[in-house]
């Protein structure tokens, strides 16, 4: 018999209350913060004082890591985690093995930089499948790449964090699920990118799919209408919520799931102004 008890914390349109949110802090993409007369210092202050709980940085970098670490503790503004720099002109998956090996030594220094700025993932694009890549030469290379980098993410207590991007490659939730559990590693998950694959799918499915491999999530929007207007990059140039992602979905499906933890915000940025814009819009989707 089906019970005819509500949760108190579940609204019957369909909403997940705050006290069931399954996304609990906001970060950022470092890059996206266009303030150049500001210090580091202050950027961190900046992004603080707009109420997001942390940044994300691409390594390895030219940085300068003492003036990032101070500013992260005066600030209290957190790195949950790095974004590996080189993958996409070094990939994973390119025929010449010394370009795999730098993508493979790159991401062991991304491990490094994201243990020293107390962060607990390095997000990895796994590969691309290109005219002179094929998918079976990818997955090959990409396996042996992972398997390459997956002991000293282990030693280090860091997550490698495979992402879904438009690179012709894992194309599948379920492929996804395969390629992660494969590796029988604690340190190997999914960074899953909810605007990347409304070109092909339904966010909420790949979430359903990919369950607890889940270790963060990137957010941005996507419009079918302007991708078919206007070619497929296009389908990116809208706002947070202007576009095809159904947002309570993807709250309801990460709740499902048993998600609960960070959202990295991946949209053009700007200035105080921009940026303050981009969390309104985020309060309102994900965090209302």
């Amino acid at each position: 018999m089906v019970s005819s008890v509500v949760n108190e914390h579940q609204p019957t349109d369909g909403q997940l209350s705050p006290a069931n949110r399954p996304i609990t802090k906001l970060s950022l993409k470092w890059s996206m913060v266009e303030e150049d007369s500001l210090s580091i210092l202050d950027k961190f202050r900046l992004l603080k004082d707009l109420g997001f709980d942390g940044v994300e940085f691409d390594a390895p970098d030219d940085l300068p890591t003492d003036e990032i670490l101070a500013a992260r503790d005066q600030t209290g503004l957190a790195i949950p985690g790095v974004i590996n720099s080189r993958h996409w002109k070094t990939p994973l998956t390119h025929p010449d093995p010394a370009v795999r090996d730098a993508c493979v030594s790159a991401t062991i220094a991304a491990i490094d930089q994201a243990r020293i700025y107390g962060g607990d993932t390095v997000l990895l694009v796994p590969g691309v499948v290109n005219e002179t890549t094929s998918y079976v030469e990818a997955m090959e290379r990409a396996m042996d790449g992972i398997a390459k980098i997956l002991p000293h993410a282990e030693t280090a207590g860091i997550s490698v964090a495979l992402e879904n991007v438009w690179n012709d490659f894992l194309l599948s939730p379920l492929e996804a699920v395969r390629v992660v559990d494969s590796f029988r590693s604690p340190r190997l998950g999914w960074y899953f990118d909810v605007g990347n694959v409304l070109r092909y799918g339904r966010p909420e499915h790949w979430i359903e799919a990919l369950g607890h491999r889940i270790l963060k999530v990137d957010l941005k929007e996507f419009s079918l209408a302007s991708m078919n207007a206007e070619g497929p990059w296009k389908g990116f140039g809208v706002e947070l919520g202007d576009g095809d992602c159904n947002w309570p979905a993807v709250n309801r499906a990460l709740a499902a799931v048993g998600y609960s933890g960070w959202a990295s915000v991946e949209v053009p940025g700007g200035d105080r102004h921009r940026l303050a814009a981009i969390k309104e819009r985020v309060d309102r989707l994900v965090l209302a």
